[in-house]
């Protein structure tokens, strides 16, 4: 027998294909009976997964929904593990989808997550809006990864993007370094508080900050060096960039090696995230660190004390970041 479809619900049932759909999406304008046949006849056929089936079947969802702004980057892979190990441990299975860096991309995303009728929702560097943040917040436990929120009904976690770059900078320019560059994240999440800590590191050691605009992505960190090496007019070249994250980075990488600059012998790069990429033998970046799975963890553990024990009160996690030193620095080249 193949894969049990909803018309044999229906026909086990005995209902029409329309009422079992509305069931499968939890309406509530289906009767308690109808709904528990609709149910009864899933379960026995195998049709739906049993958590969900439970979850409808009891309003009590052992579900949690994740929402991942960016599948292509390594990190927030990580942070699932975190997510993933503390929600099992509870009991609880991950539904996960992407909103692809986009807003309405991400909005349509939470419909889609909501709709299954989750515990609760964990979202990793969204960029949709407040609003709409605090719409799902109404609806069900809400915790955000790698984004600041003002909202009392939604917890965070987040490490402290400012005191990253200052870090950063501050590597650089005990090695040396005097003309360091930012590429900025743009619209990312985080970039903002990355950016004035690169800022104020710049301004601290008397020198002249200087941020190219980017992406969170390795093809923008390589497009936005090529731009930058082109529109040099013979201005001297920077001996040092900072990347928005470690994808970011990468790609600087590539556009520097591709223009004839050794890194690190003639231009410096120092990521941000310490994923997995980064310490890859061939790739070996030094980078600002974020503890990626306890930050799952504890974005899990805050989204399962609202949702156990009906918490209201905001929880706000910021942990302190760390500097890997690898071998993408090095004293620049001269000496200065």
């Amino acid at each position: 027998m193949g894969r049990p479809t909803m018309e044999d619900v229906a026909a086990r049932a005995g209902v029409s294909r329309a009422l079992v759909s509305l069931v499968m999406r939890g309406s509530p304008k289906v009767s308690a009976q109808r709904r528990a046949a609709v149910l009864k006849a899933a379960e026995e056929l195998g049709y739906s997964p049993h958590a969900m089936a439970r979850s409808l079947a009891s309003r009590t969802s052992t579900v949690l929904g994740v929402m991942v702004s960016d599948l292509h980057n390594p990190f927030f892979a990580e942070v699932v593990d975190g997510v993933d190990a503390a929600a099992r441990a509870e009991g609880f299975d991950l539904i996960i989808n992407t909103g692809g860096r986009s807003p309405a991309r991400e909005r349509g995303a939470l419909t889609s997550l909501l709709s299954f009728r989750p515990a609760g929702l964990v979202l990793l560097g969204p960029v949709v809006s407040a609003s709409a943040i605090g719409a799902a917040a109404e609806q069900v436990p809400v915790t955000l990864v790698s984004r600041s929120a003002r909202l009392s009904t939604v917890d965070t976690v987040n490490d402290d993007g400012e005191v990253g770059s200052l870090l950063a900078v501050d590597h650089l320019v005990s090695l040396g370094h005097s003309r360091i560059v930012h590429l900025d994240g743009g619209g990312g999440s985080q970039s903002a508080l990355r950016r004035r800590g690169y800022e104020l590191a710049m301004r601290r050691h008397g020198l002249t900050a200087e941020v190219v605009p980017s992406e969170y992505t390795d093809a923008a960190g390589a497009k936005s060096v090529r731009e930058f090496l082109s529109s040099r007019n013979g201005k001297p070249l920077p001996t040092a960039i900072v990347a928005a994250n470690d994808y970011n980075a990468i790609g600087a990488i590539s556009a520097l090696e591709e223009a004839g600059l050794r890194v690190p012998q003639e231009v410096s790069v120092v990521g941000y995230d310490n994923s997995a990429l980064a310490s890859l033998r061939h790739v070996c970046l030094t980078t600002v660190d974020q503890p990626r799975i306890e930050m799952g963890r504890l974005a899990a553990e805050a989204l399962l004390e609202r949702v156990r024990h009906g918490r209201t009160s905001p929880v706000r996690h910021l942990l302190h970041p760390s500097l890997v030193i690898r071998s993408t620095t090095a004293a620049p080249p001269g000496g200065s």
